[in-house]
């Protein structure tokens, strides 16, 4: 369990407005944070709702947020620097208990808030997700980081957009330069049936159903036990 307030840094090739913009604006802020998704408690739209704009603060280009994580906006060369700090641990062991998850998922948002700014600007994209427990990294399984790899539904030439201590994201050419982020933590203490996740950002006129099929049959035979998400 994490004790400190954990940082994540990203340099996104874009002006500060821009960065901004797209952190401020409902319809922009839907080309990046997280998936498609709908639960007992709502959706996307309303994730987005409770996160960015339920008793938030901002000044400047700083965002504070209601659960007390910071997100600042700068100007460095070449760019804009996104710096989030993670709030203070809440006190309540329930929700404590998911503090890590959540900063695995802030890693996530910024990279994706940083590939839709620099590759697709104002571009809408769909989402596919995927989650489950195991031993299986599938980082490894699939040959990340080879240029070509052969992914549930065929093959594909990829880039390395950025990798963290338990995830990796990948450019993926047909999805119409979409992006494949994974993310694996082994069994351990910390997490005794390991956790393991995929989002598969899409553009232009990829078969979304089609790559579903294919995806989810190949999840299903390694992570047949789903992931306990908070807020599911």
């Amino acid at each position: 369990m994490s004790t400190d307030r954990p940082k994540i840094v990203v340099t996104v090739a874009a002006p500060v407005d821009a960065v901004w913009d797209a952190l401020r604006d409902r319809d922009k802020i839907r080309h990046w944070h997280g998936w498609e998704f709908e639960g007992p408690q709502g959706g996307l739209e309303e994730e987005i709702d409770l996160i960015y704009f339920t008793q938030t603060a901002e000044e400047g280009t700083t965002l504070t947020m209601g659960s007390g994580d910071e997100i600042v906006v700068e100007p460095v060369e070449g760019g804009s620097r996104v710096t989030l700090t993670r709030g203070p641990l809440a006190g309540n062991p329930e929700w404590d208990a998911y503090y890590d998850d959540i900063t695995e998922g802030w890693i996530t948002f910024m990279h994706q808030l940083r590939f839709a700014v620099e590759r697709h600007p104002g571009e809408p994209r769909r989402t596919l997700f995927y989650s489950g427990t195991g031993d299986v990294d599938p980082i490894a399984e699939l040959g990340i980081p080879a240029s070509e790899l052969e992914l549930p539904g065929g093959r594909v030439h990829s880039e390395v957009f950025y990798t963290s201590e338990h995830q990796v994201g990948v450019t993926v050419d047909a999805w119409g330069n979409g992006l494949l982020v994974l993310s694996h933590i082994p069994p351990g203490d910390a997490k005794p049936d390991g956790a393991t996740m995929a989002v598969l950002t899409l553009y232009g006129d990829v078969d979304r159903d089609q790559l579903d099929a294919a995806w989810q049959s190949w999840w299903d035979e390694r992570y047949p036990k789903p992931l306990d998400l908070p807020g599911t």
